[in-house]
């Protein structure tokens, strides 16, 4: 089978002889097996993977396939919603420009007006677009924080969030009626490229306008901004000219990684451009000791994921991991608000369910209300639509372990933008009161209890990859576990099936969406969860333990990492 879409591919008259000639120069069965031996993936994260020719990876092809696809969906709409548009936007991977063209010229071929980005935008501004110019979508070319040689499309809906899942099924439906990316169903007219509109500069002037309306600590940034000291790498990516421009109007001084300001497509300094990594801050890092810097700061390609580094008390710097960075973060809002008299009942807070289990602490002490969510920034949009537009509830503060963070409704998806300016404005207020931020952070665990948040992933390849992650955590299903590492497992949550069941057999109804994940709750507050990544090749147990101190924590984790593996296998 595989061999047969190879040989259509080599010969259809739709391929460039530049393609052609890639195609035929694969000499391993396997790859080429792999490249047409399924057809890519089109999930509720929409389409990632390697960038090349086949079926199973992205390219111009399985673009205009995936648009074709989602022209369909929005026809089935109407005309009012096809006036409406889809706003396109790419970061500055391999092919994302080619990627968005050839997205916008599928859907003015099929008479739905598009709108495109004429430079690099991050998912944010993204967001922000799709609801500022009143579009039926979105669509975002970016593969996030993932190795140079991936590529990615994302799909989100008139909220701005990415497309819920009952919509993306009913995209996926038109794709998939669609039998082959070189099928003649695909419109695709470059005649009518010129009916494609340009988004104006204004956009980003009104981004920059709401976002800056966000600061909480005005007083204390005009006081000590231009004298703190912070240094910031884009990492080649599409957050150089936002996170510089709103710092400068903010007032807030920052020194930019010279090696890594400037576009490049083979992030060609940093081994993976994934600002979790403290070997991708190294740069930064080692600039901020030149300059005396007090932090710094890293954001991955589409400028969704905020990394940080900051001095600890013997003056060496330390990464942050996403969830200190969000507990800070989390803590620092609610505290402003409630300084301000501004943290009213009706305030939300949101985070995914692998997220710390410290955050729930935190907002318990301010009166603010958490809610848990499944792995993936569209459900805290989700909550957002669900409570705040409703008029229900006010939301406050959202995030992920994954370095993900938003403060605001402008938009619907992680925000590095937003988090540069209210890191870089927390440091600017701890510093006019005469407290670091990592003494800060280690009030918070001197208050609440010092917890242990980590996660350990295995990677897994081939074309029956997701098929096997899935395995497992089916597995993990079917066997009860009453303790991990000596802690009493006191409930266990089957998101697949939205069930959680108590140790003594009980079983409710959980309200949440459904995923492929299990998760323990642990007797002292803590948990360990399982469950496959949605956006790369990899099995993902998150642990958050609690313990007396950072040495205690990583004997207590060893013990439970080591129980939960022998309970996998």
């Amino acid at each position: 089978m595989y061999k047969d879409l190879y040989q259509q591919w080599l010969t259809s008259p739709k391929l460039s002889a530049e393609e052609k000639t890639e195609l035929a120069s694969i000499l391993d069965e396997k790859e080429i097996e792999y490249r047409f031996g399924k057809e890519m993936e089109f999930g509720t994260a929409g389409m990632r993977g390697f960038i090349g020719l086949g079926t199973n990876e992205i390219n111009v092809y399985t673009v205009r396939r995936a648009t074709q696809g989602l022209a369909e969906y929005i026809k089935t709409l109407g005309d009012k919603e096809m006036k409406r548009g889809v706003v396109i936007s790419y970061d500055t991977r391999r092919m994302s420009y080619e990627f968005a063209y050839n997205a916008a010229v599928v859907l003015v071929s099929n008479g739905i007006k598009a709108y495109l980005f004429n430079d690099v935008h991050p998912v944010p501004m993204l967001s922000y677009a799709v609801r500022e110019l009143n579009t039926i979508a979105g669509i975002m070319i970016t593969a996030s924080h993932n190795p140079k040689e991936y590529n990615g499309y994302k799909v989100y809906g008139e909220d701005g969030a990415q497309m819920s899942p009952e919509a993306t099924a009913e995209v996926v439906k038109f794709i998939q009626a669609i039998p082959s990316p070189l099928s003649d169903e695909i419109l695709f007219d470059e005649k009518l490229a010129k009916k494609i509109f340009m988004v104006n500069k204004s956009l980003d002037r009104k981004y920059f306008k709401t976002i800056k309306k966000l600061c909480l600590s005005k007083k204390a940034v005009k006081k000590v901004g231009k004298t703190i000291k912070l240094v910031y790498t884009p990492v080649h990516g599409s957050g150089y000219v936002p996170v510089k421009t709103i710092l400068k109007k903010m007032g807030i001084k920052a020194t930019i990684v010279p090696e890594q300001e400037n576009y490049d497509t083979e992030f060609s300094t940093v081994a993976v451009p994934n600002p979790e990594n403290k070997e991708t801050l190294a740069l930064a890092i080692k600039m901020a000791d030149i300059k005396q810097a007090d932090v710094v700061f890293g954001t991955d390609p589409d400028c969704d994921r905020l990394g940080v580094a900051i001095r600890d008390d013997n003056g060496e710097f330390v990464t942050l991991s996403g969830n200190q960075t969000g507990i800070l973060l989390l803590d620092y809002v609610l505290r402003r608000l409630s300084e301000t008299d501004k943290l009213t009942d009706k305030g939300f807070v949101c985070k995914s369910f692998v997220t710390t289990s410290m955050a729930k602490l935190i907002a318990n002490d301010y009166g603010a209300e958490l809610f848990d969510v499944p792995v993936g920034f569209k459900f805290i949009g989700e909550k957002i639509k669900q409570f705040d537009d409703t008029g229900k509830r006010e939301f406050i503060f959202g995030f992920e372990e994954s370095c993900g963070y938003l403060r605001g409704t402008h938009c619907r998806d992680k925000d590095a933008v937003v988090a540069s300016m209210l890191f870089a404005e927390m440091v600017c207020y701890y510093n006019y009161i005469g407290v670091g931020v990592y003494q800060r952070l280690n009030e918070l665990y001197a208050k609440y209890g010092y917890v242990f948040d980590t996660n350990v992933s295995v990677a897994y390849s081939g074309l029956n990859a997701m098929k096997e992650m899935n395995a497992v955590v089916d597995k993990m299903k079917t066997v009860k576990v009453e303790e991990i590492g000596g802690i009493n497992v006191v409930a266990t949550r089957d998101y697949s099936i939205a069930k959680r069941t108590l140790k003594d057999g009980t079983v409710e109804d959980m309200d949440t969406a459904k995923v492929n994940a299990v998760y323990y709750e642990l007797e002292d507050g803590g948990f360990v969860c399982i469950r496959p990544s949605g956006t790369e090749p990899k099995l993902k147990v998150y642990y958050s333990l609690k313990a007396e101190n950072a040495e205690s924590a990583k004997e207590l984790f060893a013990k439970v990492k080591a129980d939960f593996e022998e309970k996998i296998k």
